[in-house]
């Protein structure tokens, strides 16, 4: 599969409405107390100009711009993603501080040196070409403009065989790297780790709230989950070896924040 098929792929997948259902409406661990934990590494002022990269439903996006008065410009690579942003930005009253543009992160819609801060939560781990997101990132940034990621982390080596399929990609974990690797694929691009954080427990209550709404689902609509695609057979197994692998340290969950140099 092409990169191009591969974003495709995990944009379509993250668009549908079975997956929100299934992850809730932040779509990664720790939800918006994590969000805020990072935001409060960015040194965020009102009016400054933020970038959320992937920012899918718009979740993160609009928290930034109502809780910290920046003006929030999000894109993602799935324009039903887009329109579905906007839309919540218009119906919460925040259409002129938070707008949404369909995009690729390894090529930025922004000129150079427009953004204060960049953040993008459990979507690096996705991109098929990780050094070239970050060059982009660094591109977007003003000098002394800070990064904040939270992502998966996975010593790949280690992965079981349930978590390293296209499924497992899609779901943020097969092309997942270890925190240290972050952090030199962001230096390599000009961006200086300032400070990291383990946030491994937040993975485990993701796996686990997944299972409870999965549980349900079989239940209530499986018709939706076998519309959706989802393998009720194999699913148990993968949320299982996921579970054990964070457990384990194979999988985790991290923050890192980051900063531009100035010249």
């Amino acid at each position: 599969m092409s990169h191009e098929e591969l974003k495709s792929c995990c944009a379509d997948a993250y668009s549908k409405d079975i997956v929100a259902l299934l992850l809730g409406d932040s779509y990664h661990p720790g939800g918006t107390a994590l969000t805020r934990r990072l935001a409060d590494r960015l040194a965020l002022t009102p009016g400054g100009r933020v970038l959320d990269v992937a920012s899918g439903r718009g979740t993160t996006a609009l928290l930034l711009a109502d809780a910290y008065g920046v003006r929030a410009e999000g894109v993602d690579y799935a324009p039903a993603n887009t329109a579905l942003a906007q839309g919540a930005a218009e119906a919460a009253g925040l259409a002129d501080r938070a707008v949404f543009t369909t995009g690729d992160a390894e090529h930025l819609p922004y000129d150079n040196e427009v953004f204060d801060a960049v953040v993008s939560e459990c979507a690096l781990c996705t991109f098929p070409d990780k050094p070239r997101a970050a060059a982009e990132v660094a591109r977007v940034l003003k000098p002394g403009g800070r990064l904040g990621i939270t992502d998966v982390t996975a010593d790949t080596d280690r992965l079981p065989p349930e978590l390293r399929g296209l499924t497992a990609r899609i779901a943020c974990i097969a092309d997942a790297r270890p925190l240290d690797d972050y952090a030199e694929l962001l230096a390599a691009a000009g961006l200086r780790t300032l400070t990291t954080e383990r946030h491994d427990e937040a993975m485990i209550r993701m796996i686990d709230q997944i299972q409870a709404r999965l549980d349900l689902l079989r239940i209530t609509a499986p018709a939706r989950l076998a519309d959706a695609g989802v393998d009720l057979t194999a699913a148990p197994a993968v949320l299982d070896a996921a579970r054990a692998a964070v457990t384990d340290g194979v999988l985790g969950y991290a923050l890192l924040a980051a900063v531009k140099s100035s010249p």
